[in-house]
């Protein structure tokens, strides 16, 4: 890419799509490409062809996608298979039918098997059962894996995948019906503290190890492999350090200032017992995470606090 490439940002108002553009932005690239979902349906692969053909985009970077955690995942099963599938399907598509010149594609750290060995290795995948609360989400991601991998050997296309270990930062969802943990997390917990609640309640046992990265970390990485590499292999995108689901609630308590208890609701479901990248890849292209967990949210609170005041909304 040079700085006056047209480059398309799908799920640009997202929290990864919006941390690339800030990247690029950065970068003094001028050229970049949105839509909103209200200006293009990109699950309608007429729509999104259409698009293709009049804006005609050199790079693009495919970061729309229907997302969410355990309660989200496991309750809306049939729309994370179908709404995940069509926007990679018709965009991918689009892509090469309008000779695209490179595609990165972002998938989940939910791809991989539910009791894979750990550090999560790239060639882990496929290689057991998924975990079965977001296996829809995981299936549609694993498609649009292969989907670039067989683009690239069938046509020559450029098009590369990269997955993203559990992200968190700026145009985060806090919403508690279908956010993921460390938002949820500051949610409960801030709203805890201003309405001087004596406990916050936390789904599952605390014991889950997980893998946080902030969102510009993530966007780093990715406009740096969108210029550096062009293997089919998909890469792992990670800080390769993980957190127990309790630590991270007492962290974000620390960092809240909040003196009330944490209590483990353990009939809830915990998910994968660990989720580690295996960064060693990613390392050898060259490219390492800067910010620290706890440095990272509070940066993350801070403007949590600002978007949505110090009271319980």
């Amino acid at each position: 890419m040079d700085i006056n490439s047209k480059i398309y940002i799908a799920g640009h108002r997202g929290m990864v799509g919006s941390a690339i553009q800030r990247n690029l932005v950065e970068r003094e690239f001028t050229n970049i490409v949105t839509r909103t979902s209200k200006e293009l349906d990109l699950r309608n692969q007429a729509d999104t062809e259409a698009f293709f053909n009049s804006e005609k985009p050199e790079y693009v970077f495919l970061a729309a996608a229907k997302v969410g955690g355990i309660q989200a995942n496991n309750t809306l099963r049939a729309d994370f298979i179908y709404e995940n599938l069509m926007v990679q399907n018709n965009i991918i598509h689009a892509a090469y039918k309008t000779n695209v010149k490179k595609l990165m594609f972002l998938g989940s750290s939910c791809i991989y098997p539910k009791f894979a060995k750990q550090p999560l290795k790239e060639e882990y995948l496929l290689t057991g059962e998924l975990e079965q609360t977001n296996e829809p989400y995981a299936i549609a991601k694993i498609a649009g894996i292969k989907m670039c991998e067989s683009y690239h050997r069938q046509y020559g296309c450029n098009f590369i995948s990269v997955m993203p270990t559990n992200l968190y930062g700026q145009n985060d969802n806090y919403d508690l019906n279908n956010s993921h943990v460390l938002p949820a997390l500051i949610r409960k917990i801030h709203d805890a503290k201003e309405a001087n609640s004596a406990n916050v309640t936390i789904w599952g046992t605390g014991t889950p190890m997980r893998e946080f990265m902030h969102a510009n970390d993530m966007a780093d990485a990715c406009v740096y492999l969108m210029q550096n590499y062009n293997d089919e292999k998909f890469v792992n995108i990670g800080t390769g350090v993980d957190i127990s689901i309790k630590d991270l609630a007492l962290l974000v308590k620390k960092i809240a200032g909040y003196e009330g208890e944490l209590v483990f609701d353990t009939s809830k479901p915990d998910g994968t017992p660990r989720k580690l990248m295996d960064v060693s890849y990613l390392h050898s292209l060259g490219w390492k995470h800067k910010i620290e967990l706890e440095e990272g949210i509070k940066l993350v609170y801070e403007e949590f606090k600002l978007k949505h005041g110090e009271k319980v909304y």
